[in-house]
């Protein structure tokens, strides 16, 4: 039983690590992802990625995710969803 339980527990234990792994790897930069990279962000589509890509080149890099808002379409609420999600 002792060794059930610690098989249980160690799977738990990776389970758990392997998910802060991967969430980890998805945080997309937004000053250097190309559109196709974007696109993988929710929320964001072919024509708001082409935004994010227009307005960095125009006005300079996003430093953070309140940034964001200044690209046409984006709003608050895209803005608080993408907040864990990207980086600068």
């Amino acid at each position: 039983m002792k060794t059930l339980l610690k098989a249980v527990l160690l799977s738990l234990s990776l389970g758990v690590a392997s998910l802060a792994l991967a969430q980890e790897a998805q945080n997309i930069n937004i000053n250097s992802a190309d559109a196709e990279v974007l696109v993988q962000l929710p929320g964001i589509g072919k024509a708001k990625a082409q935004a994010i890509i227009e307005d960095r080149e125009a006005s300079g890099p996003f430093t953070s995710a309140e940034d964001l808002s200044r690209v046409n379409g984006i709003g608050d609420a895209t803005v608080e969803s993408l907040r864990d999600q990207v980086t600068y």
